[in-house]
C-alpha cells in the first residue's frame, strides 16, 4: 500500500469483532428477553435456534455487515403480535444493556438504539403508542 492509498474505515459490526461477536450478543440479549416476564411469551411456541439465527443476521445487517438475511420484514414478523410501545422498549432495551454488558463501544450502540427508533412503528401495534 502507498501513502496515497486510503482504506476503507470499518464497519461496526468488524470493529465489534464480526460474527462471533453478534453470536454472542444475540445469546446473550435472549437469555434476557426469555427470563423477562414481560416479553417471554412472545416467544413461547417460537424456534428460538431459528429465531437467534434471524436476529443475529438482522443484527450483522444493522452493523454494517454483509446482508444475507432473507426472512420475512419487520412489519410482516411483528405486527400480529399486537405489541405495544412499552414492551417494544422493554426490548430494545434489553438490548442496549446486552451490548453495554459485552463492551461495544458506545457510539455503535448509539447507531443501533437510533436503528430501533427507525424501524419501530414497524413492530409496535399500529395505535398502541409510541
Amino acid at each position: 500500500m502507498t501513502i496515497t492509498e486510503e482504506t476503507a474505515p470499518l464497519s461496526n459490526y468488524q470493529r465489534i469483532g464480526g460474527a462471533a461477536s453478534v453470536r454472542a450478543a444475540v445469546a446473550l440479549f435472549y437469555d434476557k428477553v426469555l427470563a423477562d416476564p414481560e416479553v417471554a411469551g412472545y416467544f413461547t411456541n417460537v424456534d428460538m435456534a431459528e429465531q437467534r439465527r434471524h436476529l443475529a443476521l438482522m443484527l450483522t445487517v444493522v452493523l454494517g455487515g454483509p446482508n444475507e438475511y432473507n426472512g420475512r420484514g419487520l412489519a410482516e414478523a411483528h405486527q400480529p403480535l399486537g405489541i405495544p410501545a412499552e414492551h417494544y422498549a422493554r426490548v430494545g432495551g434489553h438490548l442496549t444493556e446486552t451490548l453495554t454488558e459485552l463492551g461495544v463501544p458506545a457510539d455503535v450502540i448509539a447507531d443501533v438504539a437510533g436503528v430501533l427508533r427507525q424501524v419501530q412503528e414497524q413492530v409496535v401495534a399500529a395505535g398502541s403508542g409510541r
